[in-house]
């Protein structure tokens, strides 16, 4: 999943994104709500964490912009300010919900995972792959019944392909998803956490299941 942060505040920027990386999330951040547009049309993130008082344009106007493109990415708004005024136009403005500051981490990611649940609600709550099994409700992982234990990274990386099974994933799309826009492609990393996925998927019997594609990137399938 990627998230995409629009605050301008770096220290409290630098904590989400420690915080939702923390939780197996691809982060982005803007610092300007111009900027925060810009990147929010690009259509590729999971949802989008929105401060209120941004310079160039508020939060509100990101979020009129946003839905006026009809880009219906779901919005967590984030504000200093606690009235109901504020709540009301926000989610007028078409905000999904609504998070006053301070804030606790642990309310941050629960309201994230539910954002994002919604927006799975039509994908299946099991994700399959042959007899491979993810569940994202609980970040577990099986196959034939065995619990196979990822890392952070290795998981968010797994989701992605299962996600999106048979289907070739290059490098800069992987990148994009799992790592964030300013990651290095020119590094060998990607390479590196798909053969340290690879070796806990497909160690014990059954079909390989995670292949590469020679000079375009890899594939999640059984093979047949």
């Amino acid at each position: 999943m990627r998230i995409l942060v629009v605050e301008d505040d770096r220290k409290v920027a630098r904590f989400i994104g420690r915080a939702l990386e923390e939780a197996g999330y691809a982060v982005d951040q803007a610092r300007t709500g111009t900027e925060g547009l810009t990147l929010a049309a690009d259509r590729v993130h999971d949802l989008v964490i929105l401060d209120v008082l941004l310079p160039e344009m508020n939060g509100f106007q990101v979020l009129r912009a946003m839905r006026q493109q009809e880009i219906k990415t779901p919005v967590l708004l984030l504000t200093a300010r606690d009235t109901v005024e504020d709540k009301v136009r926000g989610l007028d403005s078409g905000a999904d919900d609504y998070l006053t500051k301070p804030f606790a981490v642990e309310e941050m990611l629960a309201r994230v995972r539910a954002l994002l649940r919604r927006g799975e609600s039509a994908q299946p709550a099991l994700l399959k792959v042959d007899r491979l099994v993810l569940d994202p409700a609980t970040r577990t992982v099986c196959r034939d019944g065995n619990r196979i234990e990822l890392t952070i990274r290795e998981y968010a990386l797994l989701e992605y392909f299962m996600r999106h099974p048979g289907q070739v994933l290059t490098r800069t799309m992987i990148a994009e998803h799992v790592w964030n826009y300013n990651f290095d492609t020119m590094t060998n990393v990607i390479d590196v956490y798909v053969n340290y996925l690879r070796k806990k998927i497909d160690s014990g019997p059954g079909p390989r299941l995670l292949h590469a594609v020679r000079g375009v990137g890899y594939v999640l399938k059984a093979e047949t």
